[in-house]
Protein backbone atom coordinates (compact mmCIF):
# COMPACT_ATOMS: atom_id res chain seq x y z
CA UNK A 1 0.00 0.00 0.00
CA UNK A 2 3.16 2.32 0.74
CA UNK A 3 4.68 1.62 -2.74
CA UNK A 4 2.84 4.31 -4.66
CA UNK A 5 3.54 6.82 -2.17
CA UNK A 6 7.20 5.90 -2.26
CA UNK A 7 7.33 6.13 -6.13
CA UNK A 8 5.39 9.61 -5.75
CA UNK A 9 8.57 11.18 -3.33
CA UNK A 10 10.68 9.71 -5.92
CA UNK A 11 9.29 11.44 -8.73
CA UNK A 12 9.06 14.71 -6.56
CA UNK A 13 12.65 14.57 -5.47
CA UNK A 14 13.76 14.28 -9.08
CA UNK A 15 11.84 17.33 -10.13
CA UNK A 16 13.45 19.25 -7.63
CA UNK A 17 16.39 17.97 -8.13
CA UNK A 18 16.42 18.98 -11.99
CA UNK A 19 14.90 22.55 -11.11
CA UNK A 20 17.36 23.30 -8.03
CA UNK A 21 20.16 22.88 -10.79
CA UNK A 22 18.56 25.76 -12.78
CA UNK A 23 17.62 27.93 -10.30
CA UNK A 24 20.51 27.64 -7.14
CA UNK A 25 22.73 30.09 -9.17
CA UNK A 26 19.82 32.91 -9.61
CA UNK A 27 19.99 32.72 -5.71
CA UNK A 28 23.61 32.77 -5.20
CA UNK A 29 24.95 36.15 -3.29
CA UNK A 30 21.00 36.91 -1.96
CA UNK A 31 21.60 38.39 1.11
CA UNK A 32 17.73 39.20 2.52
CA UNK A 33 16.84 35.93 3.59
CA UNK A 34 15.17 34.74 0.08
CA UNK A 35 17.94 32.30 -0.12
CA UNK A 36 17.53 28.75 -1.32
CA UNK A 37 17.71 27.40 1.77
CA UNK A 38 14.34 29.47 2.53
CA UNK A 39 13.20 27.64 -0.69
CA UNK A 40 14.48 24.06 0.63
CA UNK A 41 12.94 24.90 4.29
CA UNK A 42 9.74 25.88 2.58
CA UNK A 43 9.45 22.90 0.48
CA UNK A 44 9.61 20.74 3.60
CA UNK A 45 7.03 22.65 5.32
CA UNK A 46 4.63 22.34 2.68
CA UNK A 47 5.06 18.97 2.13
CA UNK A 48 4.81 18.44 6.49
CA UNK A 49 1.26 19.87 5.67
CA UNK A 50 0.41 18.77 3.24
CA UNK A 51 0.93 15.08 4.96
CA UNK A 52 -2.11 15.88 7.20
CA UNK A 53 -4.10 18.42 4.81
CA UNK A 54 -4.03 16.55 1.65
CA UNK A 55 -4.20 18.39 -1.92
CA UNK A 56 -1.37 17.43 -4.90
CA UNK A 57 1.98 16.84 -3.34
CA UNK A 58 3.94 17.40 -6.66
CA UNK A 59 1.83 20.87 -7.31
CA UNK A 60 2.86 21.82 -3.57
CA UNK A 61 6.52 20.83 -3.49
CA UNK A 62 6.98 22.33 -7.19
CA UNK A 63 5.40 25.73 -6.31
CA UNK A 64 7.27 25.79 -2.64
CA UNK A 65 10.38 25.38 -4.62
CA UNK A 66 9.83 27.81 -7.24
CA UNK A 67 7.45 30.52 -5.42
CA UNK A 68 10.41 33.24 -5.01
CA UNK A 69 11.27 33.89 -7.91
CA UNK A 70 10.11 37.20 -7.79
CA UNK A 71 12.72 38.02 -5.57
CA UNK A 72 15.65 38.08 -7.72
CA UNK A 73 13.40 40.06 -10.31
CA UNK A 74 13.10 42.48 -7.63
CA UNK A 75 17.13 42.47 -6.85
CA UNK A 76 18.02 43.21 -10.18
CA UNK A 77 15.10 45.88 -10.63
CA UNK A 78 15.45 47.65 -7.45
CA UNK A 79 11.65 48.20 -7.02
CA UNK A 80 8.69 46.18 -5.87
CA UNK A 81 7.71 42.80 -8.25
CA UNK A 82 4.86 40.92 -7.15
CA UNK A 83 4.94 37.37 -7.15
CA UNK A 84 2.77 37.33 -11.02
CA UNK A 85 5.61 38.81 -12.82
CA UNK A 86 7.65 35.56 -12.48
CA UNK A 87 5.03 33.61 -14.20
CA UNK A 88 6.99 33.42 -17.57
CA UNK A 89 10.34 31.96 -16.51
CA UNK A 90 8.17 29.62 -13.92
CA UNK A 91 6.54 28.61 -17.26
CA UNK A 92 9.40 28.08 -19.00
CA UNK A 93 11.59 26.09 -16.34
CA UNK A 94 8.49 23.75 -16.13
CA UNK A 95 8.06 23.10 -19.52
CA UNK A 96 11.58 21.50 -19.31
CA UNK A 97 9.58 19.06 -16.66
CA UNK A 98 7.01 16.19 -17.56
CA UNK A 99 5.05 17.40 -15.55
CA UNK A 100 1.38 17.65 -16.72
CA UNK A 101 -0.22 20.68 -17.83
CA UNK A 102 -2.60 20.62 -15.61
CA UNK A 103 -0.55 20.60 -12.80
CA UNK A 104 1.74 22.95 -14.10
CA UNK A 105 -0.76 25.67 -14.38
CA UNK A 106 -1.57 24.91 -10.62
CA UNK A 107 2.14 25.41 -9.71
CA UNK A 108 1.76 29.13 -11.21
CA UNK A 109 -1.37 29.76 -9.53
CA UNK A 110 -0.31 28.74 -6.15
CA UNK A 111 2.45 31.25 -6.59
CA UNK A 112 0.57 33.80 -7.89
CA UNK A 113 -1.48 33.74 -4.50
CA UNK A 114 0.86 33.14 -2.62
CA UNK A 115 1.46 36.52 -1.03
CA UNK A 116 -2.47 36.78 -0.15
CA UNK A 117 -2.92 37.81 3.61
CA UNK A 118 -6.08 38.43 5.40
CA UNK A 119 -5.50 41.39 6.85
CA UNK A 120 -4.05 43.21 3.72
CA UNK A 121 -6.15 45.68 1.77
CA UNK A 122 -7.41 42.86 -1.14
CA UNK A 123 -7.64 39.97 1.09
CA UNK A 124 -7.72 36.29 0.10
CA UNK A 125 -9.13 35.26 -2.99
CA UNK A 126 -7.72 31.56 -3.00
CA UNK A 127 -9.48 28.88 -2.32
CA UNK A 128 -7.14 25.18 -3.54
CA UNK A 129 -5.66 23.88 -1.15
CA UNK A 130 -2.40 23.91 -2.33
CA UNK A 131 -2.58 27.31 -2.55
CA UNK A 132 -3.42 27.59 1.41
CA UNK A 133 -0.58 25.06 2.13
CA UNK A 134 1.85 27.19 0.41
CA UNK A 135 0.92 30.49 2.09
CA UNK A 136 1.04 28.59 5.28
CA UNK A 137 4.21 26.92 4.65
CA UNK A 138 5.80 30.64 3.58
CA UNK A 139 4.24 32.37 6.42
CA UNK A 140 5.45 29.71 8.68
CA UNK A 141 9.28 30.68 7.70
CA UNK A 142 8.51 34.27 8.44
CA UNK A 143 7.83 33.43 12.53
CA UNK A 144 9.75 32.26 15.65
CA UNK A 145 13.30 31.88 15.20
CA UNK A 146 14.22 31.86 11.21
CA UNK A 147 11.69 34.15 11.17
CA UNK A 148 13.46 36.32 13.43
CA UNK A 149 16.83 35.95 11.74
CA UNK A 150 15.09 36.77 8.69
CA UNK A 151 13.51 39.75 9.62
CA UNK A 152 17.13 41.04 10.77
CA UNK A 153 18.77 40.15 7.82
CA UNK A 154 15.94 41.47 5.10
CA UNK A 155 15.54 44.79 6.98
CA UNK A 156 19.06 45.25 7.31
CA UNK A 157 19.64 45.12 3.75
CA UNK A 158 17.17 47.49 3.07
CA UNK A 159 18.73 49.80 5.73
CA UNK A 160 16.34 50.01 8.08
CA UNK A 161 16.71 50.76 11.67
CA UNK A 162 16.45 48.35 14.32
CA UNK A 163 13.92 50.02 16.19
CA UNK A 164 12.80 53.71 16.31
CA UNK A 165 11.21 54.06 20.00
CA UNK A 166 9.56 57.48 19.16
CA UNK A 167 7.10 56.32 16.82
CA UNK A 168 4.42 54.38 18.03
CA UNK A 169 3.00 51.10 17.07
CA UNK A 170 -0.37 52.07 16.92
CA UNK A 171 -1.98 53.43 13.09
CA UNK A 172 0.62 50.88 11.61
CA UNK A 173 -0.62 48.99 8.01
CA UNK A 174 0.45 46.44 6.11
CA UNK A 175 1.90 47.07 2.63
CA UNK A 176 3.85 44.57 0.86
CA UNK A 177 4.57 46.38 -2.22
CA UNK A 178 6.94 48.63 0.08
CA UNK A 179 9.82 49.17 2.96
CA UNK A 180 7.19 50.87 4.58
CA UNK A 181 7.82 50.10 8.32
CA UNK A 182 9.55 52.65 10.02
CA UNK A 183 12.01 49.65 11.96
CA UNK A 184 12.59 46.12 12.29
CA UNK A 185 10.48 45.79 15.33
CA UNK A 186 7.51 47.77 14.13
CA UNK A 187 7.67 45.02 11.07
CA UNK A 188 6.91 42.70 13.88
CA UNK A 189 3.36 44.01 14.69
CA UNK A 190 2.62 45.30 11.25
CA UNK A 191 3.16 41.72 9.93
CA UNK A 192 5.15 38.79 12.10
CA UNK A 193 2.77 39.00 14.94
CA UNK A 194 -0.55 38.92 12.84
CA UNK A 195 0.65 35.39 11.14
CA UNK A 196 -0.64 33.02 13.36
CA UNK A 197 -4.15 34.41 12.83
CA UNK A 198 -3.71 34.17 9.35
CA UNK A 199 -3.25 30.71 8.84
CA UNK A 200 -5.36 28.38 6.86
CA UNK A 201 -4.73 25.11 7.73
CA UNK A 202 -5.15 23.24 11.45
CA UNK A 203 -1.35 21.82 10.60
CA UNK A 204 -0.34 25.33 9.73
CA UNK A 205 -2.14 26.91 12.99
CA UNK A 206 -0.44 23.96 15.57
CA UNK A 207 3.34 25.22 14.38
CA UNK A 208 2.35 28.79 13.96
CA UNK A 209 1.12 28.77 17.62
CA UNK A 210 4.90 27.92 19.04
CA UNK A 211 6.91 30.00 16.73
CA UNK A 212 4.52 33.33 17.87
CA UNK A 213 5.27 32.78 20.92
CA UNK A 214 9.18 32.94 19.79
CA UNK A 215 8.61 36.30 18.55
CA UNK A 216 5.97 37.53 21.43
CA UNK A 217 9.28 36.80 23.87
CA UNK A 218 11.77 38.37 21.66
CA UNK A 219 9.98 41.52 21.01
CA UNK A 220 9.52 41.79 24.61
CA UNK A 221 13.28 40.80 25.83
CA UNK A 222 14.43 43.58 23.35
CA UNK A 223 11.99 46.15 24.75
CA UNK A 224 12.89 45.63 27.82
CA UNK A 225 16.79 45.40 27.08
CA UNK A 226 16.57 48.71 25.16
CA UNK A 227 15.18 50.36 28.16
CA UNK A 228 18.26 49.08 30.55
CA UNK A 229 15.56 47.07 32.46
CA UNK A 230 17.63 43.97 31.92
Amino acid sequence: MTQPARIHQKQIDSVITALESKVRNLFHGEGTGHDIYHLKRVLNLALTIQEQEGGDRLVIAVAAFLHDLHRIMEKESGSFCPPEASLPQIRTLLDETEIPSEQREKICSAIEFHEEYDFSEQGKTARDIETLILQDADNLDAMGAIGIGRTFTYNGAQGTPIWEPALPFDRLSFDESAAADPSTIHHFHSKLLRLKDNMNTETGKRIALHRHEVMERFVKEFLDEWAGKK
